[in-house]
């Protein structure tokens, strides 16, 4: 069953209410929420990514949206809807893009406008689970914690780990969040988001409101999350159930009872008499 409100952890929900002109007013306020007071925005252009890619590859494998400001700070805002390998190498590599195509021909004095990398997840990839935060602010610092370098910032959301209800959201961001990660579940407007920049929000995802091809474009872009989420989290329980059999090996090995075996390691007694004779 479709929801009322698109999933806007797809490729077209992401781009259909951030990456059109339509809809610019909704970007810069979110982006506005995240950036400092000297990097605030008033106005801003689309560019397009693959005009900086220099390969064919890398052109397939560009982030969701590239924009500039009126004061020529870039921005990448990606929504990632499956944990990968490598992300935040990803992350970094992606970010060079802006900053080497700010070079100029002739005479240059390697002057740069600050590159912002924002990242809006679906997943957690904050491994140990006592250091995971839901929001991380990231720029390069010296040994003592000084900022060192203040023209590149990566912006990590990791949205599975806000957990605020409605009572509890505080500020405009938390609103903004709210509403992201909520947004498919929703039949009507919530009272707290009953403010202009979240109705037009609202609009824009209204389901109803898509013309017949944007609708089948949209129904392609769920087959498409529901397919990485499915491959992402088959690869999530098939590694845990490795390392289940590794532990179960290993109180084999020590001679462990096992109904203990099964009690430390859910595995069944089946799985673990198997393991058994295998070793």
């Amino acid at each position: 069953m479709i929801s009322k409100y698109f999933n806007p952890y797809t490729d077209f929900g992401f781009k259909k209410l951030f990456g059109e002109e339509a809809s610019k007013d909704l970007l810069i306020d979110f982006l506005n929420q995240l950036l400092p007071e000297q990097h605030q925005i008033a106005t801003l252009s689309f560019k397009n990514p693959e005009n900086m890619a220099d390969t064919q590859e890398e052109r397939k494998s560009i982030f969701d949206i590239y924009c500039e400001s009126e004061k020529g700070e870039r921005f990448i805002v990606e929504m990632q809807k499956a944990k990968m390998h490598f992300f935040k190498d990803r992350s970094l590599f992606y970010s060079t893009f802006p900053v080497r195509n700010q070079s100029k021909k002739g005479a240059w004095d390697f002057r740069l406008l600050p590159v912002y990398f924002i990242a809006i997840l679906d997943f957690v990839y904050d491994e140990k689970e006592d250091e995971r935060k839901f929001r991380r602010d990231v720029c390069l610092k010296d040994q003592d914690g000084d900022i060192f370098y203040d023209k590149l910032h990566f912006k990590f959301l990791q949205m599975p780990l806000f957990n605020k209800q409605e009572h509890e959201l505080e500020t405009h961001f938390d609103k903004w969040v709210y509403f992201l990660k909520h947004l498919e579940d929703f039949d009507h407007i919530p009272t707290i988001l009953n403010e202009p920049i979240f109705q037009k929000g609202f609009e824009i995802a209204e389901v109803s409101h898509l013309s017949s091809d944007q609708y089948d474009d949209y129904l392609k872009s769920i087959l498409s999350y529901n397919e990485a989420k499915a491959v992402t989290d088959t690869a999530f329980i098939d590694g845990e159930k490795k390392a289940k059999r590794e532990t179960a090996k290993k109180m084999i090995a020590a001679n462990f009872d096992i109904d203990v075996i099964a009690a430390m390691t859910d595995l069944t007694r089946q799985e673990i008499e198997a393991l058994n004779t295998i070793s």
